[in-house]
Parts: structure tokens; sequence; C-alpha cells
């Protein structure tokens, strides 16, 4: 593991680590980074300790921005798509 439990392949370190990187370009590696991680993990929880390792460091980073947003994303219900989001309507037949 090169990184730490909550980054083990150093993406976001990396990311913070690259001069002028774009707010496009930490999003993608954001979105790299949460795919990457285990299913069982509670992904907010990461978020905030990633945030709290960096956050204070850089502040203006585009990717603190970025994770921030995506904190924020996760905290908002999404409505589901395709037939799961569409009422149901239960007919009776007799």
């Amino acid at each position: 593991m090169k990184g730490d439990e909550n980054d083990p392949k150093a993406l976001i370190r990396e990311a913070y680590n690259i001069d002028g990187i774009s707010i496009g370009e930490c999003r993608s590696i954001f979105l790299d980074w949460a795919l990457a991680g285990p299913v069982e993990v509670d992904t907010r929880r990461v978020i905030k300790a990633v945030l709290e390792q960096y956050q204070s460091y850089a502040p203006h980073h585009p990717m603190t921005q970025t994770l921030q947003e995506g904190l924020k994303t996760l905290a908002t219900p999404r409505r589901r798509g395709g037939w799961r989001g569409r009422p149901r309507h239960h007919h009776d037949i007799h």
C-alpha cells in the first residue's frame, strides 16, 4: 500500500501534489478514488477523514473543493431512475 487506509493508492495525495491541477482533473481522480473503495466502507466517513487530513493545508485547492462537493452530493438523496423511480399503480383484477 503506497497510501494510507483512506487513500490506499495515494490518488488524493498525488492530486494535491500536482501543480496547476484543474477542478475537472480533480473530479476525475475523485471518481477513480471513490470507485476503487470497498463497497462496505462508509464513503462519507472516509471523505470527511481525507478532508480533515488536507483541508487545513490546502483550503483553496481544487481537490479540497471536489471533496467538499462529494460530501454534499452524498448527503443529498437522489431520485431513483427507471422503473424504480416511477409511481406504482396496483390494479386489482377479479
